[in-house]
């Protein structure tokens, strides 16, 4: 059985556009596996605390006895997102764009992924990922336009990243699928969106 992770990082919830494209992603999926199982985070609702010296630590040990309650707490909630993020064939992570990059609810998750020891490590010749065979699909929406040979496309800090720190832990199979220029009136926003759906009917051919 395929397993799926779909993560939503948007704080909007009716008028996003990342996480309509997402799910738009995962439905393509269903359509064409029988079987199936999908784990869903909406990191926004839900947000992961962000990373401290205690849960840090705990990532180099599977004793927490040390830890107070709530840490311990927070010790299980982070080997639950790597194992969760482990188990996973495709993850798909619906992307707002705040600020120039991605949202820090993604951030905290993936520091609860992207682990020395656990997902990569430092071999002599660099960086060795462990987590190579998944697919990674990304939907991206920008209020603005950043792309390639744009202006203001060396102020875009998501894909870029997230291509990035996939690849170190050896993921380099990662789709993007982007919808920019929402913020420029109905119609630029409506051919955005159309144009994002596109990219994903040419992907479920793949998937």
């Amino acid at each position: 059985m395929s397993k799926v992770l779909h993560l939503d990082t948007s704080i909007q919830t009716s008028n996003s556009v990342s996480r309509r494209l997402s799910a738009a992603i995962v439905e393509k999926i269903k359509a064409s596996h029988k079987e199936l199982e999908i784990a869903y985070r909406d990191l926004a609702a839900h947000p992961l605390p962000h990373l401290t010296e205690t849960i840090f630590a705990s990532f180099q040990s599977s004793d927490v006895s040390w830890l107070t309650p709530a840490q311990q707490a927070d010790a299980f909630d982070s080997a639950s997102v790597l194992a969760e993020f482990l188990a996973a064939d495709t993850v798909v992570i619906g992307v707002a764009f705040y600020n120039y990059s991605i949202p820090s609810s993604l951030k905290a998750w993936i520091d609860r992924v992207v682990v020395a020891g656990k997902t990569f490590n430092y071999g002599a010749d660099g960086p060795v990922g462990y987590a190579g065979g998944k697919r990674v699909i990304v939907a991206i929406a920008r209020a603005g336009v950043f792309a390639d040979g744009t202006p203001f496309a060396q102020r875009e800090h998501a894909e870029r990243y997230l291509r990035d720190i996939f690849s170190l832990i050896g993921i380099n199979e990662i789709d993007v699928v982007v919808a920019e220029g929402l913020a420029f009136g109905p119609e630029a926003s409506t051919a955005a969106v159309e144009g994002a759906m596109k990219r994903i009917d040419a992907l479920s051919a793949a998937i």
